[in-house]
Formats: C-alpha cells, sequence, structure tokens
C-alpha cells in the first residue's frame, strides 16, 4: 500500500505568482503537501493570463495550470481588513509561508519576515526575489531574461560569435525555485531539533551563480571569462552534438577509455595512435579535429545505426529529441515524467510529471488540476470557523 507523499503533513501558503515560487510549490505539492494559493481578487496569478492558452479565445492557461496542479486558491486583498483577518489564520495553521515580491513589499502590508516571526516562531518565511533581501540591487525588479543576462549564464550560451542567447528554458526561475525547496526543506530540518521557524532568503541572481560550475573554474584559472562553445564541453572531447547522415546524435565519451570504446565502435582504430588524440586534454585542443574525423564517420549512415553500435559499447550517447519525441521517449514513459494534471475546467493537460521517485510514495500518472481563482474559499472559511 503506497502512503501519501512525504511532505503530506506540512501546509504551505503560497503567495508567489508567474515561476520561480509557484515552481517550487508545485514541487512541495507533488511530494504531498498542502499548498493553499493566495491571490490578488483582480485577476489573480499574472500567470493565467499568459499563454499558451486552451484555445483561442479561451482564458484557460496551460502556463498556469501546469505549474499550479493540485494546489486550492483563496483570493484575498492584503489591505482589507476581513481578508487580513483571514491571511492571519491560514498562517496560524501552516507550516510554511513562500513570496515572491520585491523586498519590501510584505513588510510595508505588516507581514515582514520579522513581524510574522514574533506572532507565528513556528513559521517558515520563504522569500525567492531577484536579488535577494540584500545588497545594492536588491530593491531592482526582475524577470528570467534579467537574470540570465546578468548571471553571466547567456555569455557562454550559444555558438561563438553570435548574438545573445537565452537558455531556451527559464532557468533563471526555475532554480530559484529549486533552491527555494532546498532552503524550505532545510529550514524544516532545523525546525524539527530547535523548534522555531526560520527566514529563506533565494536571490534569482545567485542561483544562475551557484550553476556556473565550469565557467568559474576555468575564470579561477585562467582569468579569463569563458566564451560561447555551441553544444561541445569545454574541458571533456569528444562531448557535443555530431552531424551525421539524416540528423544528429549526442556522443559523451568523457575518460580515454570511452575514447578508445568509441573508436573501436565506429572503426575508427586507425587513430587510437594519434598523438592529438592520447589524452582528453589533448583531444580538447584539438576539438575540432575529432570532430572531423567523428562525422566524417557517421555521415554514412543514420542515428538508428550508430546509436545502438555505441550503447553496445557502453559508450554515452543519445539522439537528438525535439519535445514532442522527448515526452514520447520510452523511458520518459516508464519514469512517468508525462503526465497528466488538468485545467482549472477540469480539460485534461499533458505535463512534466515529478522526478523526485521515493519508495513507499505514490507518483500518480494523473494529478490534480490547478484551481479557479477563490475556488476554495468556502472549503477554506469552514474550515478556519470564519
Amino acid at each position: 500500500m503506497t502512503k501519501p507523499g512525504p511532505l503530506s503533513d506540512l501546509t504551505i501558503i503560497d503567495l508567489s505568482r508567474v515561476l520561480a515560487g509557484p515552481y517550487a510549490t508545485m514541487v512541495l505539492s507533488d511530494l504531498g503537501a498542502r499548498v493553499i494559493k493566495v491571490e490578488r481578487p483582480d485577476g489573480g496569478d499574472d500567470s493565467r493570463h499568459i499563454g499558451p492558452f486552451k484555445a483561442e479565445g479561451v482564458p484557460e492557461s496551460a502556463y498556469f495550470a501546469s505549474i499550479n496542479r493540485g494546489k486550492q486558491s483563496i483570493a484575498l486583498n492584503l489591505k482589507d481588513a476581513g481578508d487580513r483577518a483571514i491571511f492571519e489564520a491560514l498562517l496560524a495553521r501552516a507550516d510554511v509561508l513562500v513570496e515572491n515580491y520585491r523586498p519590501g513589499v510584505m513588510a510595508s502590508l505588516g507581514f515582514g519576515w520579522e513581524a510574522l516571526h514574533a506572532r507565528y516562531p513556528k513559521l517558515i518565511y520563504a522569500a525567492a526575489s531577484g536579488f535577494g533581501h540584500t545588497g545594492p540591487d536588491s530593491q531592482k525588479a526582475a524577470y528570467d531574461m534579467v537574470v540570465q543576462a546578468m548571471g553571466g549564464i547567456m555569455s557562454v550560451t550559444g555558438w561563438p560569435g553570435g548574438p545573445p542567447t537565452r537558455v531556451g528554458t527559464s532557468v533563471g526561475d526555475i532554480t530559484a525555485g529549486l533552491f527555494t525547496v532546498i532552503g524550505i526543506l532545510s529550514a524544516l530540518h532545523e525546525r524539527g531539533k530547535t523548534g522555531v521557524g526560520a527566514f529563506v532568503d533565494v536571490a534569482m541572481l545567485d542561483c544562475q551563480i551557484a550553476i556556473l560550475e565550469n565557467a568559474v573554474a576555468r575564470y579561477a584559472v585562467t582569468g579569463v571569462s569563458p566564451g560561447p562553445l555551441g553544444a561541445r564541453h569545454p574541458s571533456i572531447t569528444p562531448f557535443a552534438a555530431y552531424a551525421c547522415q539524416g540528423g544528429h546524435i549526442v556522443i559523451a565519451a568523457g575518460n580515454d577509455g570511452l575514447w578508445q570504446a568509441m573508436l573501436d565502435a565506429l572503426d575508427l582504430g586507425m587513430f587510437k595512435d594519434d598523438p592529438r588524440f592520447a589524452s582528453n586534454s589533448a583531444r580538447s585542443d584539438h576539438a575540432d579535429a575529432v570532430a572531423h574525423v567523428i562525422e566524417s564517420r557517421l555521415a554514412d549512415a543514420p542515428p538508428s545505426h550508430w546509436l545502438p553500435l555505441l550503447d553496445a559499447a557502453g559508450v554515452p550517447c543519445g539522439p537528438l529529441h525535439n519535445i514532442q519525441q522527448a515526452l514520447d521517449y520510452p523511458q520518459t514513459r516508464a519514469r512517468n515524467m508525462a503526465i497528466h494534471a488538468a485545467y482549472p475546467d477540469g480539460t485534461p493537460l499533458l505535463a512534466a510529471g515529478n522526478p523526485v521517485k521515493i519508495s513507499g510514495h505514490g507518483d500518480p500518472v494523473t494529478r490534480p488540476g490547478a484551481p479557479s481563482l477563490d475556488a476554495d474559499r468556502a472549503a477554506i472559511l469552514k474550515e478556519l470557523g470564519l
């Protein structure tokens, strides 16, 4: 018998909107937490009005529905005395408050960290903002595009000599959402020992710096800011997308043994003693020559010919999928990573699943849908006795 999610004893009050905060609370919801989404009465979360929409002229956002599945919604005006009382009643029962307003907004409403910590000492307050609650840019407005640019990730994305290129998914928001979850779970662990809540301060810009990994290491060693390299890795070769007949495949031969195995699989044994390719460092210095050798061979056949040979040799490789192919891929389906959620009106919606699989807990293929604005007001007020 499967148990409810491991966070099923937690109640999250979600004041966030658009992506960073809602992504964090979606992860918590997928892991079993109850998430009560507090929205503005005049239109709710901004993402309710961001496409793509279910159909032309139908105001049901697939963007909103995919990130806010399984949550409840209540619309509150935090400047209204009656709604403030409802919000306070929610906080009194909550474990975590998540918000992504600009620093100072919640304090101006009387709901900043210091005020709430005094009234609800066990409450964990998580704030995901563009630049954090300290520093000279703390009041600066931010969206994903802004922090991708300022955090350096756009400077290493794209092709040499090409225009500035945004990463194709909102990594500024999503990484902030994931780090917010990590912060919340860490604060919950500490509260289990101390009985006291904490303030979790996550900045989108900080998160972009945190994921630069190899680029920071290269700068630290050389003193030179790295630039874009297209699809290849800066210090592992071969580790890129290579053209073959009718398409591309990715080959990631990350050590000398895998290089030798790749040469055998592709019948390129004549290059085993080539000094240009004697080590990973040498191959990285001659990355263009490596690509020429590989692609000259791959040009003889399509991906369906080469991938089984490389797989059989134990060489990390894969096809270059578009989104449809990635979602339809048998491994994706086997891992329940293409699930069904629903629009607020109940219409089914294909969505990405939960990548965290925990033994003993369910991972349903169908998840509860996203809420209509204020859909759960009556039930929540009844529960609160208001």
